[in-house]
C-alpha cells in the first residue's frame, strides 16, 4: 500500500501527489500501488456523499463584476478513457484546480485504457478536496454494461483479487452520483453526449379527482421535441443500463447523443440509443436560454471517421454548428486514442482540454496536447481485437440482462 493512503491521511491526496511526482521524473513509472479496501471505501463513501447530493445540472456559478470572478478561469475536459499519464500531463498544462481555478469534467474517466481506477480515484480524491471547484459529470462509460465489456470491471477485479467485486460494486454506486450536465457561468451548457428530448407528460387514467392525482411520462410521441432544463433537472440519473422509459429517456440521451449537420431531431439509429441533433436544435436550445455554447464530448477519432459531414478528432475537438447564437463544440481529451488498437496504423490524435475566462467565460481557448511518450507498457483488461472500437451496434439485449 502506497504511504500517501495510509488511513489517517487526507482522503487521497498523498496519491495524486505520488503520481504526480513519480510520473515527472519519468513518465514511464511512478505509479503508486490502489489504495487498500479500507482507504478506498472511506475515499468512494465521501465522494459519493458530495455527488449524489448535488443536482442533476450543476451550476458553475461565476461573475465577473465581483472581484474574485475577475481572476477565474474554467478548465473542461472531455473523454479520458483511464490513460492517467496523459490526465497528469493535462493537469500539469492548465495547472491544477485551486480557488480560482474551476475543472469541469465532461465523463468518461475509465473504460478502454489500462488506469481507469487510478484516474478515476484521483479526480474522486480532489472533488473530495475541492468539491465546489472540481466537477465531475457522467460519461455513458460509467455504467454497468460498458464497463463490463470495455475493461474497466476486469481491470477493478484484477487490481483486487478476492475484494474486486466489492469494490467494482461500489464503483457503480459511486458511478450513479456523478450530475449529467453543467450551466458555467450562465453562458456554457456542457454534458456528456448533449441535447435530450422533451418527454410529454399527462393525468393518469387511473387518478381521478385532483387528490393523489398521478402525472405520467408519454414517450411514445410522433414528433420529438427538445427537453427544457426543468425536464432535466427532475430526470432520474441513477439508472445506469437500459430499460430506459418515461422520464429516464433523458439521461440516456444526455449521455449517449450526438450532433448532426441535418436539421431536427431523430434517433441516433447508428448507436440504437440516443438523439441526433442538428444545427436548428443547436441554435433553439442556445437561443431558450441565453447561452454561447455547448460543449459536449463523447465521440473519439475512431467514431468521427465514420460520421459524414462532421470534422475528425486529430486535434482533440471541433467546431461542429456554428449558429446565430452560438456554438456547439466536440471535446476529447484521451490523445492516441484508444490505448490499444487492433488496426496496423494508429489514429495519433492529439487530446484537448478549453479554458474559459473572464468577462463572459464564452470565449473558448483551445489547447491541444500529444499522448505521453513513451506510453508504459500495459496489457488490456478486454478483448479489444474483437470489441468496436466505437460505440456503435451496441448489443441492446445484452444491457438490458447486464442491468
Amino acid at each position: 500500500m502506497a504511504a500517501g493512503w495510509e488511513p489517517d491521511s487526507q482522503l487521497g491526496l498523498g496519491f495524486d501527489v505520488q503520481i504526480r511526482l513519480g510520473i515527472e521524473e519519468s513518465p514511464s513509472f511512478g505509479i503508486p500501488d490502489c489504495p487498500s479496501v479500507q482507504v478506498f471505501d472511506r475515499l468512494v463513501l465521501t465522494a459519493s456523499k458530495i455527488l449524489h447530493k448535488e443536482p442533476n445540472l450543476v451550476r458553475v456559478d461565476l461573475d465577473a463584476d465581483d472581484e474574485a470572478g475577475k481572476d477565474c478561469r474554467v478548465v473542461v475536459v472531455g473523454d479520458v478513457h483511464g490513460q492517467l499519464h496523459d490526465v497528469l500531463l493535462l493537469l500539469r498544462s492548465a495547472g491544477f484546480p485551486s480557488e480560482n481555478r474551476f475543472f469541469v469534467f465532461n465523463g468518461d474517466y475509465v473504460d478502454r485504457g489500462a488506469w481507469g481506477l487510478e484516474t478515476f480515484l484521483l479526480l474522486l480524491a480532489w472533488k473530495v478536496f475541492m468539491p465546489e471547484r472540481v466537477f465531475l459529470l457522467r460519461g455513458n462509460h460509467e455504467s454497468k454494461y460498458c464497463t463490463s465489456v470495455y475493461g474497466f470491471e476486469q481491470e477493478v477485479l484484477t487490481k483486487y483479487g478476492d475484494r474486486g467485486k466489492h469494490v467494482y460494486r461500489k464503483c457503480l454506486g459511486c458511478f450513479e452520483g456523478l450530475p449529467l450536465a453543467s450551466i458555467i457561468a450562465g453562458r456554457v451548457y456542457t454534458a456528456h453526449g448533449g441535447l435530450f428530448r422533451s418527454i410529454p407528460c399527462t393525468p393518469s387514467k387511473r387518478s381521478k379527482g385532483k387528490k393523489n392525482r398521478r402525472i405520467i411520462s408519454n414517450p411514445e410521441v410522433s414528433t420529438l421535441s427538445l427537453g427544457s432544463l426543468e425536464e432535466l433537472s427532475k430526470a432520474r440519473r441513477s439508472v445506469l443500463d437500459p430499460p430506459w422509459e418515461g422520464l429516464n429517456l433523458i439521461p440516456g440521451d444526455v449521455l449517449w447523443s450526438d450532433p448532426s449537420m441535418t436539421p431536427g431531431l431523430s434517433p441516433n439509429t447508428e448507436r440504437g440509443i440516443g438523439l441526433l441533433w442538428g444545427p436548428d436544435c443547436t441554435e433553439e436550445f442556445l437561443k431558450r436560454y441565453q447561452l454561447k455554447l455547448i460543449i459536449r464530448s463523447h465521440e473519439g477519432p475512431d467514431a468521427r471517421e465514420k460520421r459524414n459531414g462532421l470534422a475528425g478528432m486529430d486535434e482533440g475537438y471541433t467546431i461542429d454548428h456554428v449558429v446565430e447564437s452560438g456554438r456547439l463544440i466536440t471535446l476529447f481529451s484521451a490523445p492516441d486514442y484508444p490505448q490499444f488498437q487492433a488496426t496496423e496504423e494508429r489514429y495519433k490524435n492529439k487530446g484537448a482540454y478549453i479554458i474559459l475566462e473572464p468577462p463572459n467565460f464564452d470565449n473558448p481557448t483551445f489547447n491541444s496536447f500529444e499522448a505521453v511518450t513513451p506510453r508504459p507498457k500495459a496489457n488490456p483488461y478486454y478483448d479489444y481485437q474483437d470489441v468496436i472500437d466505437s460505440d456503435e451496434e451496441l448489443d441492446l439485449a445484452a444491457m438490458v440482462s447486464e442491468s
